[in-house]
């Protein structure tokens, strides 16, 4: 049920893009039925988990690197997934009514899936390995949702920014927790959160800690990580009330609760993440005050009150840390319901902006109503619940010692809860009381139930926790206390009444003060603006433009774009440091005996290395060097044979016959001359390197040749057959063995093909599409565009090479072949009649998407893997079995066959888009109209234009 619970956002994802073409109700439905299954899940599990149980469930993924797909759910996971759904819910209704008709709701609402699965991913994983994916998921999936309206410039920055600080985080974050892994002896959670006297013993402990609030501060925007969250204000309000009360910002703050037994209670945590949190309460309440955007505003009061959260985690005591498990239930109720306020405000009244409100009550009754029960709550007025854990703040605040001044913390305390008494009161008051204005940007009045619902369902949390706290919410948090603080906090009877103590004497200071603040708000607010403050997104942006440009003047010292430079930097170092590595230890020759050599193969070596020495010679001569890079793959090819290496042969010459017909049409558009670029002593550096390397690789090999070796290939011969089925035991070294090696192979080789399609599609466009338009051929062109013998002969060798290729292809598994083998076959036929027959005959009849033929080949590569895992073993893991027809007899089958199609088809698809655009390219250069069709077998000079004289280059 746990894997069922995380997975379900994610795949539920496609169910709003897949949706929208039946409505945008369809579309919310779609996400609302998703979140709402996945919290059904959730509340079958929290009976359990509430009587004390730790639910876990885990799915070995790679073993050997300690990655486990372990999840397990606790009071304290049970309390962040709650909110996530049950918030995420909420945020769905509204959002259906709040989001424009040019808005794509399908795609919103997919981002917003998305980022709740990550969400879920954090609070759920037991392995940090992959906590860390879900955390980096987050960031990408929150980038997503702040710039999802990309017209706009200011919410395509928010987006960088947040992505670029909370990345940033996430980097130090994994560097944290992997030492702490590595400190515990385990990734798993359950186990480290054991280890709390070993990790605070260890020397490690502090670089451990310092990475981990690295990316818990930046992941809550505590100061002086705090810049992006305002900026992340551009995004819709929805995204605004869900990410930042209640899901992403409470990331950061939920890590300091997980880890909080085996990082809190030293000195360095206490003095870092107290003094932290103190310091962001107190800085950002007094900014929030001075904000006129109501969005801002908000902002600003949740960075507050974050600091409010981390300051009370971080004093390190198990009351302390309850208390902050109690704020981070009111602060999501409250905050998220005041966030949906000023989206109401704004979509009725036209404007946030609080000098352009006023006198809303009357005309927005009912938000004016649920403006007041969030605000008053965040301000910390009683029966509501944001004053019982103001108060309870104030109280550890009050016993709270910081470098020996017992001051400090309490005063600064009051005042940041005096700052927050101020700004709520700000945002109620300029708002919804006062006189009504006659200027509004629009009419103002209450919305449907689909916006004014949701807050309401907030603000009634709001009075219902304050109101009963023990009865509606207090076995949870004495339950997610419990599980925070390893069972150290006391279970506490929550109570609006606390008794006379200096807590409830700070209380009332900071509810008077900060009346008076309002009261002389027009005046401090002349004060703020007149003193010239740095604004941090000034700072920001002026540190970025200067990493920007010192960045660009490094690459621009280190790499001109000359790719000689580069290569000569990257070979010499790689000699350089080869070369001090053998002469730094002493050895000794291999004693192992070596084999004759045949005159065959004496002879292929010195046609190979002629044959190498000729593309050096001639390189010049692009024509020329490329026939002699063709003799080289060929005497490759027949090295393989002679070294009983079929399948390589039968690889390697595939390839360059797929390789060579491509350069050649690639070159028909370029010059057949390389201009001399090199001076003559660069030409002896470039060789002095080239040498030196090749010498090192030759030594390299020599000595792994001359010594005994002890190799892996006989596991590979003993356990092909039983193992993967299959005797031919370089095939299923592919498809099985090292399966995931060819898969990533044919997804780099679609993507090679992708980039060729990217690169040559703007090419007819611009000023390259201006050159190519004035292109004329170098050389005297032949008036046989199809030459009869080439046309006659392809096509009797189509049918024959899909026979080959499809004999290639099932043999691939007992005897040499396969389906890389066979894609190339392929390709080389359908290559042979575009080249026969001209681009457009041949396209007309093989009618195939290239792209779609690649895509369709990697899915069908990725579901036959996964189905091996559906069954419990490893990725691409072969299943084999023997079946038996009449007629036929008995014959194997092999899941592997699957995979090779995935690979034949990606393989074929790869070779035919590359293929496609260098003959669009040469369409365009040739002046030929795409529609336009010659006749195939047409010999007749006559029916076609004369051949164009030769140029002086050609000359």
């Amino acid at each position: 049920m746990l894997f069922l619970l995380a997975l379900l956002p994610l795949l539920g994802a496609l169910a709003p893009a897949l949706s929208i073409r039946f409505g945008r109700n369809a579309a919310a439905l779609a996400a609302g039925a998703v979140t709402l299954a996945a919290l059904v899940v959730l509340a079958g599990l929290a009976p359990a988990v509430m009587a004390g149980e730790t639910v876990q469930a885990s799915v070995p993924w790679i073993p050997a690197l300690g990655l486990n797909a372990s999840l397990f759910l606790d009071p304290l996971g049970l309390m962040f997934a709650g909110m996530i759904l049950g918030i995420g819910l909420l945020i769905v209704v509204y959002a259906r009514f709040y989001l424009s008709a040019a808005d794509p709701m399908g795609r919103f609402f997919t981002y917003l899936l998305l980022f709740q699965g990550a969400m879920l991913g954090i609070v759920l994983s037991d392995n940090i390995l992959l906590l860390l994916i879900f955390w980096e998921l987050t960031s990408l999936s929150s980038f997503l949702l702040i710039g999802f309206w990309r017209h706009l410039p200011e919410a395509r920055q928010g987006a960088r920014m947040a992505l670029f600080v909370t990345g940033g985080g996430g980097l130090a974050l994994i560097g944290g927790l992997l030492i702490l892994g590595h400190i515990a002896g385990s990734y798993e959670l359950t186990v480290i959160l054991q280890q709390g006297e070993a990790i605070q013993a260890s020397p490690l402990y502090l670089p451990a800690l310092l990475l981990i609030l690295g990316g818990c501060f930046t992941k809550s925007a505590q100061f002086p990580f705090h810049f992006w969250l305002p900026h992340a204000m551009s995004a819709p309000t929805p995204v605004s009330a869900y990410l930042h009360s209640a899901t992403m910002v409470k990331a950061g703050v939920f890590m300091l609760a997980r880890l909080w037994p085996v990082l809190a209670g030293t000195e360095a945590w206490f003095l870092i993440v107290a003094t932290t949190g103190l310091v962001t309460m107190v800085f950002a309440a007094c900014v929030a005050l001075f904000k006129d955007d109501l969005k801002g505003l908000l902002a600003y009061s949740t960075i507050s009150h974050l600091g409010f959260l981390t300051m009370l985690f971080g004093i390190g005591t198990p009351m302390a840390a309850l208390v902050g498990v109690f704020h981070i239930i009111n602060h999501a109720t409250f905050k998220a319901a005041l966030f949906l306020n000023a989206g109401i405000v704004d979509h009725e009244a036209g404007t946030r902006d609080l000098k352009r409100l006023g006198g809303l009550f009357g005309l927005m009754p009912i938000a004016g109503t649920l403006a007041l029960i969030a605000g008053l709550s965040m301000a910390g007025v009683p029966p509501l619940n944001g004053f019982i854990s103001k108060e309870m703040m104030l109280y550890e605040a009050a016993g709270t010692v910081w470098l020996g001044q017992p001051w400090v913390f309490p005063v600064l305390a009051t005042l940041g809860a005096t700052l927050s008494v101020a700004y709520s009161l700000r945002y109620v008051v300029h708002v919804y009381f006062g006189p009504r204005r006659d200027d509004y940007p629009k009419k103002p009045h209450d919305p449907g139930i689909g916006l004014w619902g949701p807050p309401a369902v907030l603000a009634a949390l709001v009075a219902a926790i304050g109101l009963a706290p023990a009865l509606v919410a207090g076995p949870l948090v004495n339950a997610v206390a419990g599980a925070v603080t390893n069972g150290a906090a006391e279970p506490v009877k929550l109570a609006i009444w606390h008794g006379v103590t200096p807590a409830l004497f700070m209380s009332m200071a900071a509810i008077g003060l900060g009346v008076l603040l309002l009261m002389n708000h027009r005046r401090l607010d002349r004060l703020w603006h007149g003193a010239g403050l740095p604004d941090a997104k000034r700072l920001f942006d002026r540190t970025t433009a200067a990493a920007v440009v010192a960045a660009r003047r490094g690459v621009d010292a280190l790499q001109n774009g000359s790719l000689q430079r580069a290569m000569v930097a990257l070979i010499g170092t790689a000699v350089v440091v080869g070369f001090a590595g053998f002469l730094s230890v002493d050895h000794v020759v291999g004693d192992r005996a070596g084999v004759a050599a045949s005159p065959a193969a004496v002879v292929a070596w010195i046609a190979l290395v002629t044959a190498t020495a000729m593309v050096v010679l001639t390189h010049r001569a692009r024509y020329i060097s490329l026939i002699y890079i063709g003799i080289v793959g060929l005497i490759i090819s027949m090295a393989f044979v002679h070294l009983s290496a079929p399948d390589l042969a039968l690889t390697q010459i595939s390839v360059e016959v797929v390789t060579i017909l491509l350069m050649l049409l690639a070159l028909n558009l370029l010059p057949k001359q390389t201009p001399v670029e090199s001076r003559p002593w660069r030409r002896i550096r470039d060789g002095g390197v080239a040498v030196a390397a090749g010498l090192g690789v030759g030594g390299a090999a020599w000595a792994v040749m001359t010594r005994p070796l002890d190799s892996i290939s006989g596991y590979f011969w003993d356990n092909a057959y039983s193992g993967g089925g299959g005797t031919n035991v370089v095939n299923v070294i592919l498809v099985d063995f090292r399966g995931f090696d060819t898969f990533g192979e044919i997804i780099v080789l679609g993507i090679a093909a992708l980039g060729i399609f990217a690169l040559l599609e703007t090419v007819e466009t611009g000023a390259s599409g201006r050159r190519l338009t004035a292109w004329k051929p170098d050389t005297v062109r032949s008036p046989e565009h199809h030459p009869m013998m080439l046309v006659v002969a392809t096509r009797l060798v189509l049918p024959l090479a899909i026979m080959v290729a499809l004999y290639i292809f099932l043999r691939g598994h007992n005897q040499p072949g396969g389906g890389f083998i066979a894609g190339l076959v392929v390709a080389v036929a359908i290559l042979m009649q575009y080249m026969a027959s001209g681009f457009t005959f041949a396209d007309q009849r093989l009618r195939a998407d290239h792209h779609s033929m690649i895509g369709a080949g990697v899915l069908i590569a990725a579901v036959t893997g996964l189905g091996a895992m559906v069954f419990g073993a490893p990725f691409l893991t072969s299943a084999f079995d023997y079946f038996s027809l009449p007629l036929i007899g008995e014959f194997e089958l092999a899941t592997a066959i699957l995979f090779d199609i995935g690979v034949a088809l990606t393989v074929i698809g790869a070779v035919m888009l590359a293929l496609a655009q260098l003959s669009q390219v040469a369409q365009r250069a040739e002046k030929q109209p795409p529609s336009e069709t010659r006749t195939a077998m047409d010999v007749d000079p006559g029916r076609n234009e004369p051949a164009a004289a030769p140029t002086e280059a050609g000359q």
